[in-house]
């Protein structure tokens, strides 16, 4: 299920992103895979690669979305319509993406779903499918990528999030699946390492994204962000959370903060469940009788896309 588009833009030496910055030599060159690129993270992540001089290969489910993005690169570029939790189609993605450019140097596993609401009563497929994308598809990415990561001892870095930090009532499936993956991730860094590649854990909090977005569409689930206590009550500017994230990655670091206050976060995180076990029973009592109206499902333009891809197959 890989389609492929591509497009070739000479630029010179010093290239310069949309957002007004010159791109270092650390990245020229190179080529860099994201996943779920067509929006989002992906999406500004791959402009900023580029416009610091990486060749990009760019993975989802939006096929549209991927061209139109591709075709805004500063680059070279190409982009693969194709499911990360199928293993087939991944490998031969990857396959292609080495055909097409010759090396692999770098690959983000950054295609991700959301739901929410209380565990008990939920969509199980809903459920099911945010583990499958979030903590399967970045296996199933690694597995596809790392024959050719291994030849150029390069560096995989796993999207995971503030939920993998710390647990949340109304986010089970999510924080499992995040959770999982960043466990995944320090599990393969040990086995990798010896061989020359580097991987990494990028943690995000709240950043305006569809995904947010969608989420902030139920009362109870903006509601209960709000109370959150500061600073993980407020969403983030998009811009430089990725911005991070590329700095990270210019670095081949084995973590990686899009907000700077998540390393504290990650010092203090083993005290983190028992405290929002007691914040969390409080909260619940509170919204108790709301809770059954809560929305359930995937959340957001790519949780749509998602859903659509998978009517579509079946």
């Amino acid at each position: 299920m890989s389609r492929t588009g591509s497009k070739s833009r000479t630029g010179s030496d010093s290239r310069t992103g949309s957002d007004g910055r010159t791109g270092s030599n650390r990245l020229e060159g190179q080529v860099a895979v994201v996943t779920g690129a067509a929006r989002g993270v992906g999406e500004h992540l791959a402009r900023k690669l580029s416009a610091r001089g990486a060749r990009v290969a760019l993975v989802g489910l939006e096929e549209d979305g991927l061209k139109r993005v591709a075709g805004r690169l500063h680059g070279d570029a190409a982009h693969w319509y194709a499911d990360v939790t199928d293993h087939a189609a991944m490998a031969r993605v990857a396959g292609e993406v080495k055909e097409r450019f010759g090396t692999v140097d770098l690959v983000v596993a950054n295609a991700g779903v959301a739901s929410g609401g209380p565990f008990v009563g939920s969509d199980p497929d809903a459920w099911r499918r945010v583990v499958e994308v979030n903590l399967i598809g970045g296996a199933v990415t690694a597995r596809a990528f790392l024959p050719a990561l291994l030849e150029s001892r390069g560096y995989f870095l796993q999207i995971a999030s503030l939920a993998a930090l710390t647990p949340a009532p109304m986010m089970t499936a999510y924080c499992a699946s995040k959770a999982g993956v960043e466990a995944f991730a320090h599990s393969l860094r040990a086995e990798v390492g010896y061989r020359g590649v580097r991987v990494g854990v990028g943690y995000l909090s709240w950043t305006d994204t569809d995904m947010v977005r969608g989420a902030d569409e139920d009362d109870v689930m903006r509601e209960l962000r709000g109370r959150l206590p500061w600073p993980a009550n407020r969403t983030y500017p998009l811009g430089p959370a990725v911005d991070r994230l590329v700095a990270g990655i210019e670095r081949r670091s084995a973590q990686v903060y899009g907000q700077a206050w998540l390393r504290g976060a990650q010092a203090v995180r083993g005290y983190l469940p028992g405290l929002i076990a007691t914040v969390g029973r409080r909260e619940m009592r509170r919204f108790g009788p709301r809770l059954d109206g809560v929305r359930t499902g995937l959340v957001g333009a790519g949780g749509a896309a998602d859903e659509e891809a998978r009517t579509l197959r079946n």
